[in-house]
């Protein structure tokens, strides 16, 4: 299941209807913060973009789905891989991968500063009562 699924619109895109690396980066920032904030528990910093890769062109129209999973639990950090998908000319559910990265996001507490994450325990439990 996408963690978040978006439509560039025209104020998204060049002249040329091409969508903005930046727009796209920014929606795959946000995809990838879910399942580490999930994870933490909490707030959550990003502190890298380990990997970026635009594989295709995004268009204005194109429906995107953004697919993220953790691939690595540090003492404060989380590792997430993300995906993007773009379906184009739904009525013949023609799909693309158009974008993967990797990012790292950090588990901060009030004060903003780096915090331990959560024992993985604690928050299956939370789910069992």
């Amino acid at each position: 299941m996408p963690q978040l699924r978006m439509m560039p619109a025209p104020s998204d895109a060049n002249v040329y209807g091409d969508v903005f690396g930046g727009w796209i980066m920014a929606q795959v920032d946000i995809a990838g913060s879910l399942p580490a904030t999930r994870r933490a528990n909490g707030r959550v910093a990003t502190i890298a973009v380990n990997a970026f890769l635009f594989k295709q062109p995004v268009f204005v129209g194109d429906l995107l789905s953004f697919y993220a999973d953790i691939v690595k639990v540090g003492n404060t950090s989380i590792t997430v891989y993300v995906e993007v998908y773009a379906e184009r000319n739904r009525l013949q559910a023609d799909t693309v991968k158009v974008t993967e990265a990797t990012l790292t996001y950090v588990a901060t507490g009030a004060d903003r500063k780096p915090r331990s994450l959560p024992p993985l325990e604690s928050l299956i439990s939370g789910f069992a009562g």
